[in-house]
């Protein structure tokens, strides 16, 4: 479901992203991992088409990202690391502006949005402005816009930021139901502990290579000190490349 050749993007005289090939298949949920500016953000920007690679392909549900934008993009649901939402809408309203843009006709974007609301536990806030939300209750709102038009591909920025526990359960079982529909769910997070419970395959990225890409036990193969979880072996991988 995504398919990423050759991939690169530079900044100057410098690579953000230098030749990354990557294929993620359906039914798959694959974490994105690397140190700070090590070209994940870069690459998400870049599967999503906000940003324009300065070479290489990018295929999303089978549509080439550069030549057919706009079916790639109907494809994607995206969930950023700073979301941004209009403050002076109400949940409701801003579901159904969102759905507009997805060409939804209003039963559709209404039924779907009372059946996200009740998933979200959101029902009480959904005439309520989003400029009353509080961090975690605007996040879920987010998750909701993402998932409203039933996208193929999941792309998630740090998908547990301002959640308390319960919330972050709730989402962390259903980005697992929502690759397990055939799906593709693509996440890159900080927190390792949740990549490491959620992931099938992990890819670790550095200085905008992609430098090691596996299962958790095919990834330990790799580590030459004995890593014994995901948090020793990224380490020992990204700190061996300095």
């Amino acid at each position: 479901m995504i398919k990423l050749s050759g991939l690169k993007k530079k900044y100057g005289d410098q690579f953000a992203v230098d030749d990354l090939n990557l294929e993620i298949g359906p039914s798959e949920l694959f974490g994105f991992l690397g140190p700070n500016g090590a070209g994940k953000t870069t690459t998400i920007k870049m599967i999503t088409g906000i940003l324009k690679p300065t070479a290489g392909e990018v295929i999303v549900a089978d549509m080439d990202m550069q030549k057919y934008p706009e079916k790639a993009k109907n494809q994607i649901g995206y969930i950023p690391d700073a979301p941004y939402l209009y403050d002076r809408l109400t949940a409701r309203e801003h579901l159904q502006f969102v759905g507009g843009l997805y060409n939804l006709d209003k039963d559709q974007i209404t039924a779907r949005s009372h059946e996200l609301f009740g998933i979200f536990g959101m029902n009480g806030w959904v005439d309520k402005r989003c400029e009353e939300y509080s961090h975690g209750m605007r996040q879920k709102l987010v998750f909701c816009s993402a998932l409203l038009h039933r996208p193929k591909v999941l792309v998630v920025d740090e998908p547990m930021v301002g959640l308390d526990p319960l919330s972050a359960r709730l989402v962390k079982d259903l980005m697992k139901q929502y690759a397990l529909k055939g799906n593709t769910v693509f996440i890159s997070t900080h927190v390792l502990s949740t990549a490491e419970e959620l992931c099938d395959r992990i890819g670790i990225i550095n200085k905008g290579k992609l430098i090691a890409v596996g299962t958790l036990a095919e990834l330990k193969t790799k580590a030459v000190k004995g890593a014994i979880n995901l948090e020793t072996l990224f380490l020992e991988l990204t700190e061996s490349k300095v």
